[in-house]
């Protein structure tokens, strides 16, 4: 067994994983309150990876951002703005709202570029202002079993981003075996990652309910071995509070109402924060505008 993977056997059974997922989206479904889509809005990563995001479109997103709290003064404001490295100097420009800058990079969507130019991009987006990096696990090599090679770039990557935080992508769609999402994150929380991410959104499935359970087995593990705790961020295709609420429960019941927090779980959100403010509104007798 690789030195990354030797001390974490892949150990859960299917059935055990089954029951365990059916069981958390049934009860997801008999706890949809909005107290709680209220607490997931904190949560979000407000997302836009557009072939034809521009300046402007940017510059608009973080003027909702920085008005949010005047306009809804009850609900607390996203946890971040997720962006392309490029617009990470306008994001800086115009946030004025305590919103964190998260910046994907290192070759995204498919990292499938040189190492240098990965940890230059990665700096890059540093020096303009990203207080957060989400790169890709390069999934090729990884899949080749090359653990090694895979290793030693997210470490690289990490010493390069040690300043700010790194959530790194597993791309969990593209598995084909419950024991590789596992090991994919044990490897990458071995390297460093402060989250492990479900999906760029840009591959077919993204972001599953079953994926991010086993997710939060391996944090578990990870964390009763080592001690630190490592953050969990599903995202790609969840559009809704009933789906953003499945997320939870898993969360709450696998790892614990510590997880529950902005710096150990995020959502990657586009349409999902125009939906969470709507059904909020709705249960609260007001009348929705499209905000985001």
């Amino acid at each position: 067994m690789n030195n990354y993977l030797k001390d974490f056997p892949f150990d859960h059974s299917i059935d055990l994983i089954n029951s365990r997922l059916y069981a958390l989206t049934e009860k997801s479904k008999k706890e949809y309150k909005s107290k709680y889509l209220k607490q997931i809005n904190t949560f979000l990563d407000l997302t836009s990876l557009n072939v034809d995001d521009t300046e402007l479109r940017i510059n608009q997103m973080v003027t909702n951002v920085n008005n949010f709290k005047s306009k809804y003064p009850k609900l607390g404001n996203v946890a971040a703005v997720c962006v392309y490295p490029n617009f990470v100097s306008t994001v800086k420009k115009y946030l004025t709202s305590d919103v964190k800058i998260a910046a994907v990079a290192a070759g995204f969507p498919h990292s499938q570029t040189f190492i240098d130019i990965k940890l230059n991009e990665v700096e890059r987006a540093i020096q303009e202002g990203a207080d957060e990096i989400d790169i890709v696990l390069p999934v090729g090599l990884f899949l080749s079993e090359k653990y090694n090679i895979v290793g030693k770039e997210l470490e690289m990557i990490r010493e390069v981003s040690k300043d700010v935080t790194l959530k790194t992508i597993l791309e969990t769609g593209i598995y084909q075996y419950d024991s590789d999402i596992y090991n994919a994150s044990i490897l990458a929380m071995q390297c460093g990652a402060d989250f492990i991410k479900t999906s760029t959104g840009k591959v077919q499935p993204a972001a599953t309910p079953r994926a991010a359970l086993i997710m939060c087995l391996a944090i578990k593990d990870f964390y009763k071995q080592t001690g630190k705790m490592v953050g969990l961020k599903p995202a790609g295709g969840i559009s809704d509070g009933a789906t953003a609420l499945i997320y939870y429960i898993i969360v709450k019941e696998i790892l614990g109402e510590e997880w529950l927090q902005p710096s150990l779980f995020r959502i990657g959100a586009s349409q999902l924060a125009n939906n969470i403010l709507k059904e909020i509104i709705a249960e609260e007798g007001g009348v929705y505008e499209k905000y985001w």
